[in-house]
């Protein structure tokens, strides 16, 4: 009872104090009113939508989803609706496939007068028609020009008679937590929403990809506000909305935006080469713990741990052995494993930097020369490209396509013969379903709902048994490149952006 009489005594001075300190709040610079920054930077942002069109088999529909020679495929077609008999010809009316459309919806927003946007690569991705919408209603067909699906950007190219409107970037490394920032999107389809907040926090890591460096928010970010801008107070776009978390699929004032800074190498990329160019250096790296720290003597766990060094590599050539730890690149200090990896990717290929590395306890400066990432390659290893599945079978669960670990997978992988689980081969994004985007293809579910799974069928009964049981979430556990994680995964399909 003393500690809450404590607490409440507490915020009733921290009321009293901002009643009677007014002051205060002025001198943070809080906005009279957002409607002149609104009005100027509406022009500029813009509604994206997109059409997939999806074949369907209307006999697989009339039979009922079942194989063909299904004992229950025969009692679907007896009891089809009239007019579902066969013609002449032996064949249904009703067997040609039909295609129906898929249409989902974002925002974006206008680099260049001449019609370059900027948008999220989820919007148009798989997408057969990409159009845009203007703020005065004049919708335009869009050509996409590029897209990136690790950092989840896409450029498009729109053609007009007239000069559009366009904003410019800011640098969002100058932006501090607390600053006041703009969104305007498209939530739900409500287009030209206007939302404020404030930075919440930067350098976040939400598992979407191998470069997070999200910039968090708390106004109020929505489905459809994907792909939008983040503006500072200057009216400068500092971040692209791209996520929410939520467990509703609606705001709670959690959003995250990619910073400005990283967007635009990609971007510039994507306008020059129509895909990215990434810079590697050839190790694999692991966090320094603080027990690592601890071992070793460190003060701090700044750092990454070199695990491996690959032949013939740029840190090969350039010296770099087993167990230095990466502190500082191109005089960025290196505070943890992915602003070594975020560096390295946005650095400019085939240019000569400093590293700096810490062994036996002493520091030393190698001089590294950056090699291009082969993006292509890196997703068959890491990730599973088509032709990395092997001969096994596959299966959507949950909108994941799963296959069983065979032993090409096993090789082309690298997954060593204790890890026992089922392989992701693809994941539908577009499904909404939450939890997703947290998965990718190379991933091996070895676990769900804490038991071992060792084919697709474990998975599936460990899936309906968490429906049976009337819960909303299943909690798969993953094996990545050496590392386990946990990631709950909603039953109930949500919608897209």
């Amino acid at each position: 009872m003393m500690k809450i009489s404590k607490k409440l005594s507490g915020a009733i001075i921290v009321l009293f104090y901002m009643v009677a300190s007014p002051s205060l709040t002025f001198a943070q610079g809080t906005p009279g009113s957002f409607a002149d920054l609104a009005e100027e930077l509406k022009p500029a942002v813009v509604n994206v939508y997109t059409t997939q069109n999806i074949r369907v088999d209307r006999n697989r529909r009339r039979g009922g989803g079942f194989p063909p020679g299904s004992p229950f495929e025969d009692f679907f077609k007896r009891f089809s609706p009239p007019g579902a008999e066969n013609d002449d010809e032996g064949e249904s009316r009703n067997s040609r496939p039909r295609v129906q459309q898929r249409r989902s919806l974002g925002s974006g927003f206008i680099i260049a007068a001449e019609g370059i946007i900027v948008t999220n690569n989820h919007v148009i991705d798989d997408a057969d028609e990409i159009s845009i919408k203007l703020q005065d209603g004049t919708e335009l067909e869009a050509e996409l020009i590029g897209k990136d699906d690790k950092v989840d950007l896409a450029v498009l190219k729109v053609e007009s008679d007239e000069p559009l409107p366009f904003v410019k970037f800011g640098d969002d490394t100058k932006s501090r937590v607390g600053d006041w920032v703009l969104a305007i999107g498209n939530p739900f389809g409500q287009e030209g929403s206007v939302t404020a907040g404030i930075i919440s926090a930067k350098n976040r890591n939400i598992n979407s990809g191998p470069y997070d460096r999200y910039i968090q928010t708390d106004a109020a970010i929505n489905r459809g506000n994907s792909g939008g801008p983040m503006f500072n107070m200057n009216g400068e776009v500092i971040g692209i909305n791209t996520a929410i978390f939520s467990q509703s699929g609606g705001n709670i004032g959690i959003g995250f935006a990619v910073p400005s800074t990283q967007a635009q190498v990609i971007i510039e990329q994507l306008r020059e080469f129509g895909r990215t160019k990434r810079g590697r250096i050839g190790v694999r790296i692991t966090e320094v713990s603080d027990e690592i720290a601890e071992s070793l003597g460190l003060d701090n766990s700044n750092g990454a741990l070199v695990n491996s060094v690959e032949e013939d590599s740029p840190s090969e050539r350039a010296g770099v052995e087993f167990g230095d730890i990466i502190v500082e690149f191109d005089g960025a200090e290196v505070k943890e494993m992915r602003d070594l990896t975020s560096t390295v990717a946005n650095t400019e290929i085939g240019s000569t930097v400093d590293m700096v590395v810490l062994r036996d306890g002493k520091r030393k400066t190698l001089r590294i020369t950056i090699d291009e990432l082969d993006e292509s390659s890196d997703e068959d290893a890491e990730e599973t490209g088509d032709d990395g599945e092997g001969s096994s079978e596959t299966e959507t669960v949950l909108d994941l396509t799963l296959a069983e670990i065979d032993d090409e997978a096993r090789e082309r992988l690298d997954i060593d013969e204790d890890i026992n689980g089922v392989l992701i081969t693809a994941v539908d994004y577009r499904s909404g379903r939450e939890g997703l985007r947290r998965l990718r293809r190379g991933d091996v579910i070895v676990e769900v709902t804490q038991r071992d799974v060792s084919s697709i069928e474990d998975v599936k009964e460990r899936v309906e048994a968490q429906k049976n049981a009337g819960r909303s979430v299943v909690l798969l556990s993953i094996f990545r490149r050496g590392e386990y994680a946990h990631v709950p995964v909603k039953l109930d399909e949500e919608d897209d952006d």
